[in-house]
């Protein structure tokens, strides 16, 4: 089986130099990936394609093949083809009829020829003789030239005779290595998700960088979807997988930061580690899922004044993108799935955030900021091979979320003192005590440990975040505390 690979048509219009650049690299990117597949593959590497030729007929391989092509950046499609020896027009019609004449049956169709070069033959004539003679001696529903439901691809290359077999479209972009490496922000959502995959097919080897507010059951997840993106569209080139511890940095944010610039100054904080990491890796660039005024920390006024904290360029690819688009693209690439299960955590709760930050206001908020915390977890930052993910344990520990109170257990009531004050949880027969989401995890060893804590909150996903990254530290006597 022989495969044609069509580059990107970017690639095609580039210099000579640059144009041979982008095809070895995507050349190299493919063989990389498909000799695991079939050691024995042969790849060619012409002017404008590819060729991929296997011995193999296992449908597995030839699946495997697909998935990879249809997959890999810098590819505009690619196309399935029998590959036959040029005898003369009527048996390249003969060829041709036993090749794909079952599949017209019933349906209209057209024929296309490609022609390079010289023949006693033009595309034309080979159009015309074999469309006639498969509209004759095929039960097809007839020739439609402008709307058939089948087109007959043949392609002629000198002496040699291709039947397309099928088309199928391909990402498009550049091949991946042929532009400057990135560090994206990765959440799991929808946008850094999205985002990610757009720098990825645009050529750009993309590390990621997740800041972890929550303990490891966000983790995990975002993990799960970063393997996921690598394995499927990035797969070629090894990347960095970088876990920030950034719950102190919450913590210390939401201890001496005014309400209204918790979010902005959270998003600075961010930039910085990520700046850090980005100088590690030797990258140029960050990656952020920012979308203007999706959220209030999205306005021009609040990004501009988020970016001044850092000289690293910052790559926005979803800027000017509606959510709706961005779930369309999520669903299309499989991290919806992903997406949509992703516990959320919001670690910063503003009241009436601000849209239209102050430098100045955002500095003076900055300097009761204690910056040994955001260098603390820089230093602790955690920067695993992104392969290495597919042998961790990437399980969660199990927590019991009940919706009535145990007999003689402690409400852990781990909300915001803000949101303790506006909403205070009221039991009658249950002890209460209140510790704060950032302080639980250096407070909960100092408690009395025979006894049972459930931890809760408003919507459970905090509550189950920190019993589960409790449970994972070794304390067994904590539930979830989740009303019904």
């Amino acid at each position: 089986m022989k495969f044609l690979v069509k580059l990107f048509p970017e690639i095609i219009i580039k210099s000579k130099p640059v144009r041979k650049k982008f095809t070895k690299q995507l050349r190299d990117n493919l063989r990389k990936l498909l000799l695991p597949l079939d050691p024995n593959l042969e790849i060619i590497r012409d002017w404008d394609r590819i060729t991929i030729e296997t011995v193999s007929e296992d449908p597995e391989v030839l699946a495997g093949f697909v998935a990879v092509l249809s997959n890999t950046p810098g590819i505009s499609h690619f196309v399935e083809v029998l590959e036959y020896p040029l005898v003369d027009v009527h048996d390249i019609y003969e060829k041709t009829r036993l090749a794909i004449g079952n599949s017209l049956r019933g349906k209209s169709f057209v024929v296309r020829c490609k022609r390079v070069g010289k023949h006693d033959f033009n595309s034309s004539e080979i159009e015309r003789y074999v469309g006639g003679g498969l509209n004759q001696y095929v039960e097809s529903a007839g020739v439609d030239l402008h709307n058939p439901d089948v087109t007959v691809r043949i392609e002629v290359r000198q002496d040699v005779v291709y039947i397309v077999n099928r088309r199928i479209e391909g990402l498009g972009g550049f091949p991946l290595g042929t532009i400057d490496a990135a560090v994206s922000l990765i959440s799991g959502g929808f946008d850094s998700t999205v985002s990610s995959y757009l720098t990825m097919k645009r050529g750009m080897r993309t590390h990621f960088c997740f800041f972890n507010l929550g303990g490891r059951e966000h983790e995990v997840g975002v993990k799960e979807v970063a393997l996921y993106l690598w394995l499927k569209y990035g797969a070629s080139h090894r990347v960095k997988f970088v876990s920030v511890p950034f719950e102190d940095v919450v913590g210390e944010i939401l201890k001496n930061v005014e309400n209204s610039q918790m979010g902005v100054i959270l998003k600075r904080m961010m930039l910085r580690a990520a700046s850090e990491v980005a100088a590690q890796l030797e990258v140029a660039a960050l990656v952020t899922g920012e979308a203007v005024a999706q959220v209030s920390s999205q306005t021009l006024q609040n990004l501009s004044v988020i970016d001044q904290v850092t000289d690293t360029l910052v790559l926005r690819p979803l800027i000017c993108a509606d959510k709706l688009d961005i779930i369309n693209i999520a669903a299309k690439i499989g991290t919806e799935a992903f997406a949509a299960n992703m516990p959320e955590y919001c670690g910063v709760i503003s009241v009436k955030p601000t849209t239209r930050a102050k430098p100045e206001k955002i500095a003076a908020q900055e300097a009761n900021f204690d910056f040994s915390v955001l260098e603390r977890a820089i230093a602790s930052a955690n920067y695993i091979n992104i392969d290495a993910l597919a042998d961790e344990d990437l399980t969660v520990a199990a927590v019991e979320s009940l919706p009535i109170p145990l007999p003689d257990a402690v409400i852990v009531d781990v909300r915001h003192p803000d949101e303790v004050d506006r909403k205070p949880l009221k039991m009658i027969s249950s002890e209460i005590q209140t510790i704060p989401f950032y302080e639980l995890h250096s407070r909960f060893a100092q408690l009395d440990q025979s006894r049972t804590y459930m931890l809760y909150c408003d919507k459970g996903v905090m509550s189950r975040l920190h019993a589960s990254h409790l449970v994972e530290q070794g304390f067994e006597n904590v539930k979830v505390y989740r009303p019904s």
